[in-house]
């Protein structure tokens, strides 16, 4: 199938009705039929990708896709080619982390990546918005410039839904490296490290992963919350 998933995405974001299902039992209704046609298209994408044999499960990447799908109409992606995904349903000691190149049909990378410490311990339970909540916040960002901080080589983040991370930049979260999360510090350790709230990654792969999703890509993070699957807007619209 290869080209496949590209000329796809090109006739569907230009031609959506194309995709419409034939036997569609309410066709007036256009917000159903384009959530139909983007969770068929998110299910042939997860397949060629064979993201099943990486770990990340169907349902977050459906999720992930639709939202992207959302951003790209809205054209708040500079770099629209690049999906990342951090799934926080997953055991922190799991590489949780995708970098997905939809542009190209590549599974670019896959990382391990921190929680906030007031999110839990093994698994992130709870997630905030709010300062010094030491919490991480579920939702899509679109990601910005680099800097060298405390941390070293760190990137940006802006949070685009209101109520769940739209306080990410004065909270300062960010994605950068950190030695409490990785296979080292697991070796030693019964559990990952966290952090502030902020998706750290492994020291060494830092420079790489910020390399590849810097300057207006989309990342979602996961979590199968009701309050938040059932108020995000942009998953909602």
């Amino acid at each position: 199938m290869k080209g496949q998933i590209l000329s796809v995405l090109v006739s569907f974001i230009f031609f959506p009705n194309h995709f419409t299902e034939k036997n569609n039992p309410a066709p007036a209704k256009e917000n159903m039929e384009a959530v139909h046609t983007t969770i068929n298209y998110a299910e042939l994408v997860y397949n060629d990708l064979h993201l099943a044999t990486i770990g990340l499960s169907e349902n977050a990447f459906e999720y992930a896709y639709k939202g992207y799908q959302y951003l790209l109409k809205k054209e708040k992606l500079n770099n629209p080619g690049v999906l990342s995904i951090c799934d926080l349903s997953q055991s922190s000691g799991k590489k949780r982390f995708y970098i997905l190149d939809l542009a190209n049909e590549k599974v670019l990378m896959t990382s391990y990546v921190a929680h906030g410490k007031g999110s839990g311990s093994e698994y992130a339970t709870h997630f905030s918005n709010k300062a010094n909540s030491h919490q991480s916040s579920l939702g899509f960002y679109v990601t910005g410039s680099t800097y060298y901080g405390e941390h070293g080589l760190s990137l940006k983040l802006k949070g685009l839904e209101t109520g769940f991370n739209d306080h990410a930049v004065n909270r300062n979260i960010v994605v950068h490296g950190a030695g409490y999360i990785g296979n080292n510090y697991l070796d030693g350790n019964k559990v990952m490290g966290r952090s502030y709230g902020c998706p750290a990654v492994p020291q060494k792969e830092s420079g790489e992963i910020i390399n590849l999703i810097k300057d207006g890509t989309c990342l979602f993070v996961y979590h199968p919350t009701k309050t938040y699957l059932h108020k995000s807007k942009i998953l909602n619209d």
